[in-house]
Parts: C-alpha cells; structure tokens; sequence
C-alpha cells in the first residue's frame, strides 16, 4: 500500500519523572508542540522512546494516552518488534486495539535470523492486526541487514505501507526504492540522510530532531518533495550541526538532554543509557542555538 505516511513524523521520547516513572502530563505537552509544529504524525515506543526498558503496563498506558491526546489531529504510530515473533504480533494486536493508527515493525535483534525468517516475521505481524505495518530496517542495532530483494518481497503483503531506511548506505536505499515503487512508499529513518532519502522518492522522514525543532524538520520535508531543492538545502544546512550532535552519543542520549534546552524536560534516560556529558551538551547547545538561527558556524 502507499500514501499512508508523508512529511515529518517524530520519533517521540519518552519523558520520565524525577521518580524514573512515565510522565504522562510531559508527554502530552510534548504532543501539543509537535503538532503545532506541523508534524503529520508522532512515532510512539520507538527506539527513541526507550521501549527496551519499560513495562508491557507502562507501554499501554503510553499509548492509549497518546492516541487520546492526539485525539485524531496527527496519526499515532507505535513501535513493535521483538526478537521474538509472537511478541511482535501480540504488541501489533495491541496498538490496533488501543486505537493507534499504524505499527513500526523493527526487525528482529539479537538472533540473526535469515533473510526468510524476516518474510516470515512481518508476515505473521500484517497477520495480527488490520494496521498499516512499517518496516524498519536499523541493522547498527538489530545486526541484521533487511536487502532490498527482501523487501520487494515483503512490500508484496497487502498492508505493508512503507520501509524506515536507516541501513546508512545510499546505494542500498536506492536500490530498495527501485524495487518497491509503487507498491509501499519509503522513509527516511536518518536525520543526516532526509534530502537524499526523500529526493530518490521517500515521502516521509521519521526523525529524532523533531523533538526539538518540528517545525524545520517538517519544512525541510515539504521543501524536498515540492522540489524547492534550494530551501530545502539552506535547512539542511542549518540543522545539520544539530543534527552531528544529536548523534554524538547513542539515542536518545543526547535528544533528551536538548529537550531540556528548549523547555520541554524529558527526564534523563533509563539505566543502562546514562545522561550527556557536560562536554557534549555544550556542543548541543551550540548546534542548537545554529538550528534555530541564533547564532552562525
């Protein structure tokens, strides 16, 4: 299927309280800024959200409260995947139920499966829920590398809307784009990659710097798809240092420490992830004073 996602989706975090429990009330304040930065859709339970350290219980609540408040202004897409295909499904099951508009599918990690084993495993998740089901392909934290023969083969399930590119390797996303046209659309899962992803033909940017600036991410996006190369580059440009230093350590290290900056405390990341070093928020703070046109490189 395509058409389902285009424009800026958000890879939201997850905001913990001074207790380490979910901050539902943060999150919510989190929701109203991205939809008035124009974002088309908010990523819940990604791996931006730290859905590895959180409870089956946490994680329902997150996202009936998300689905709530977004009360149908932006779509609510919710991370599944598991090394386990049983529990990938039951979570898609979930999401359907709890009134999430799709899933984010992250392939399966640790155990390596083979590249029909990964047939297999989104088979069995469009199988469980009516949803539209994204592919994600991330092989830096899954090491397993989803090949664009692969995915021509999985774009062939009816209710398969699209691929989160964040495989790094351009020839590699080309190549999947050309096997897939027309039958799923293709996103893009990098910061650093979103001009070139969306210009081969993606129609979405799932992002991690949306958290902070919504509004740029999502111009940029529009930019690139109207074809004004021009605008969309000069963005680029200046998000780029913010976007080097949102990657400075592991995700969501750094985006969490910059919600602090702009207001929107999100908590420190859950042990094992530990918070940024006070080298690096200076670098962030810096970048992101850059971004929002404050200050010239």
């Amino acid at each position: 299927m395509t058409g389902f996602l285009k424009g800026c989706a958000t890879a939201m975090v997850t905001p913990f309280g001074a207790d380490g429990e979910v901050d539902l009330g943060r999150f919510g304040e989190m929701t109203e800024y991205q939809i008035q930065g124009g974002v088309s859709a908010l990523v819940v339970l990604g791996t931006t959200g730290e859905p590895a350290t959180m409870s089956e219980d946490e994680k329902s609540k997150l996202i009936k409260y998300a689905v709530e408040r977004a009360a149908g202004r932006v779509k609510i897409i919710v991370g599944v995947g598991s090394n386990d295909t049983k529990k990938a499904a039951f979570q898609a099951r979930r999401a359907e139920e709890l009134g999430a508009d799709g899933v984010l599918a992250v392939t399966p990690y640790y155990n390596k499966c083979t590249q029909d084993g990964l047939i297999l495993y989104y088979r069995a998740i469009c199988e469980a829920t009516r949803l539209p089901v994204i592919v994600y392909n991330v092989p830096g934290r899954t090491g397993v590398n989803l090949l664009p023969a692969t995915m021509a083969r999985i774009a062939e399930l009816p209710t398969v809307a699209g691929i989160k590119e964040a495989s790094g390797n351009m020839a590699q996303v080309m190549e999947t784009m050309r096997l897939i046209r027309g039958k799923c659309d293709l996103y893009s899962g990098e910061d650093a990659l979103n001009v070139p992803i969306l210009a081969v033909g993606g129609t979405a940017v799932i992002s991690v710097v949306s958290n902070l600036l919504p509004a740029e991410v999502s111009m940029l996006a529009e930019a690139v798809l109207a074809r004004k190369l021009y605008t969309a580059n000069a963005l680029s440009d200046r998000l780029a240092p913010l976007v080097k230093a949102c990657f400075t350590e592991v995700n969501p290290i750094p985006v969490k420490a910059a919600m602090k900056l702009i207001g929107l405390d999100a908590g420190d990341p859950r042990p094992p992830l530990t918070p940024l070093s006070e080298e690096k928020l200076g670098m962030l703070r810096e970048a992101l004073s850059i971004a929002r046109g404050e200050a010239t490189r």
